[in-house]
């Protein structure tokens, strides 16, 4: 019986063509060794696993190869290649600095740099690991860094840059290597399981790719594990039971349950997810991967960032098609919430289906209604088009349900699109409130100041026959006097029931504009600012309850406002007087005084 090599050793590069994913860093090491212009120190950086000590090798390896081929590879044939390869070449040493950190091993080291090498022309000293020196180690080993003998060259390898002193960076040539990409390693796996004769799916070498995380050593290890667990077949079945990974088909089905509003469903699944034993902290990262993938496809020139199989792209790129990008921001943004409030959270599990219950209502035609309040006015001009309305003609303004409902048309997965008129229809009743019932039977909406000058009023008009019809939707314009009138009618009514907001009532009255159909707060401070903020849907209620018109409402914190302000406390006092009086400060000083 052979004995057993794993990957990463047996299939480890020799070459510097064999190195995977690091095109820059070789293309420059070689040019380096053809023009003679070798450093005497050099410093790789990069995460675990990305061919850093394996470029060190193959570069000392290289630069003491006497017949070097036209690539400027290494022979393999010399004496000295030779020697390299059966771990026998004299003149390269490899330091292990994690366990070699003291000043007594640097100084071994420097008081073997002075000897010439015996065979080759360079000495080539590998330090891995080279941040575990300790500060002391590193200033001992300085000056023969910086000017060793013609005959020793440094390579320094670290995962954790940051903490190599900056006196050491300086004098090395810094080399940073990357992560290496999916596609990249799953290429090196498909030649290892070429080699050792491995039957595998494609998928399935994508799941190991992306579980080492830029990292070919830990995904020839994954490898070598699955291969062993599934007799030299690897399938995508195998890789996610080995590596306890979520199956890709549970996220698009749970997207699906979104879509459809199928709350009961969704439990269902999380339900499944729990009793297989996967952690939920994973599951919260899957669910914001899968959505990050839907908003890769959206647009045609960012599928290429998606690192999946071509299969499965190609089910990513059906699901996009049936969202809207507004779907997957707000999607995004729950599950970003959720991971947030995760560990710091007793309850977890309700916490995870509190976030399935928010993300299957984000296409609810409630939603959607309360949603189209935070619209601005472009984005309404926007569905005003839609319902083949155009600006400036002599008709009347398009109705509030018109413009809502292509809103929501347009909003909803086109799987559900066709449903819209009959949820519209519903569900539309529940969200406002009308106070004359009798006169107003017009089902309505309330819109937030940012939604564009619409403003309806119900007058009773004729059919053909001469038939008085109610119902009918017409644009009413209110001027400036009205608005102030109305204005100060409400002021008087509000603040006679409510003496807490007589304050706020009695300071925002003081700076009261309007304009056509708008009323405009010119308050001194933000928290003024928010106080009447929280009275605007009372206001634009009594507006539309009292007057049946809406108006749109702005509330403006102004400098000048905030200068008319008088000093409060003891501090605002002494810096208004100051200004008057310099000498003030002069005295503050002086005396040591402080506020109190």
């Amino acid at each position: 019986m052979s004995e057993y090599i794993v990957s990463a050793r047996k299939y480890r590069p020799s070459t510097f063509n064999m190195v995977v994913g690091q095109d820059a860093v070789v293309i420059t090491l070689k040019n380096a060794i053809k023009n003679n212009q070798i450093s005497h120190a050099y410093l790789f950086c990069g995460p675990r696993g990305v061919g850093k000590t394996t470029c060190a090798r193959i570069l000392a390896k290289a630069i003491n190869c006497t017949n070097l081929t036209q690539d400027i590879e290494p022979c393999n044939e010399c004496e000295s290649c030779v020697n390299f390869n059966k771990n026998a070449l004299f003149n390269i040493h490899e330091l292990d600095a994690a366990s070699n950190n003291s000043v007594e091993a640097i100084r071994d080291l420097i008081s073997h740099v002075r000897i010439p090498p015996q065979s080759g022309k360079y000495s080539v000293y590998i330090i891995d690991e080279v941040h575990m020196l300790t500060k002391e180690a590193f200033n001992a080993f300085l000056k023969t860094l910086e000017e060793p003998p013609l005959h020793a060259i440094f390579i320094l390898a670290t995962t954790e840059k940051h903490k190599v002193i900056p006196t050491v960076v300086s004098r090395c040539q810094v080399f940073d290597f990357r992560r290496i990409f999916v596609k990249d390693i799953v290429q090196q796996l498909k030649y290892v399981a070429t080699q050792e004769k491995i039957t595998y799916e494609e998928e399935a070498l994508n799941i190991i790719a992306q579980k080492a995380d830029g990292s070919m050593r830990d995904a020839l290890s994954i490898f070598d594990q699955i291969a062993s667990f599934s007799d030299n077949h690897i399938t995508y079945e195998n890789v996610i039971k080995i590596l306890n990974i979520l199956d890709y088909d549970y996220y698009f089905t749970l997207v699906n349950c979104f879509l459809e509003n199928n709350f009961s469903n969704a439990l269902l699944l999380l339900a499944d997810i729990i009793f297989k034993g996967f952690d939920l902290q994973y599951f919260i990262y899957g669910l914001a991967e899968h959505f990050r993938n839907l908003l890769m496809c959206k647009n045609e020139n960012t599928i290429k960032l998606l690192e999946v199989s071509e299969n499965i792209a190609n089910n990513y790129l059906n699901q996009s098609k049936k969202c809207t990008l507004n779907f997957i921001y707000k999607a995004m943004d729950i599950i970003n919430e959720t991971d947030v409030q995760y560990r710091t959270s007793y309850n977890k599990r309700f916490l995870i289906e509190l976030m399935l219950l928010k993300l299957t209502n984000i296409t609810s035609v409630n939603t959607l209604q309360q949603d189209f309040n935070t619209l601005s006015e472009t984005q309404v001009n926007f569905y005003r088009q839609a319902s083949n309305i155009k600006q400036g003609e002599s008709k009347p303004l398009p109705d509030e349900k018109s413009i809502q409902q292509n809103y929501i048309a347009n909003e909803l997965s086109t799987s559900n699109v066709k449903k819209v008129g009959e949820a519209i229809n519903a569900n539309i009743t529940d969200y406002t409130t009308t106070h004359d019932k009798s006169i107003n039977k017009e089902k309505k909406i309330k819109i937030t100041p940012e939604i564009p000058k619409i403003i309806i009023n119900t007058t009773p008009t004729q059919d053909n026959v001469g038939n008085k019809v109610e119902d009918q939707n017409v644009a009413t314009l209110l001027t400036p006097d009205q608005i102030i009138a109305i204005w100060n009618k409400y002021f008087q009514e509000k603040a006679a029931k409510e003496k807490p907001l007589q304050s706020v009532l009695k300071n925002s009255s003081n700076f009261i504009k309007a304009e056509l159909n708008k009323l405009i707060f010119s308050v001194s401070n933000n928290v003024l600012a928010k106080e009447i903020e929280q009275l605007i849907p009372d206001i634009k209620l009594y507006f539309k309850s009292h007057h049946n018109v809406l108006i749109e409402i702005e509330i403006k914190v102004t400098e000048d406002q905030i200068n008319l302000t008088k000093p409060y406390t003891s501090k605002e006092k002494f810096e208004y007087l100051s200004k008057k009086y310099p000498q003030l400060i002069y005295l503050k000083n002086k005396l040591d005084l402080d506020f109190y």
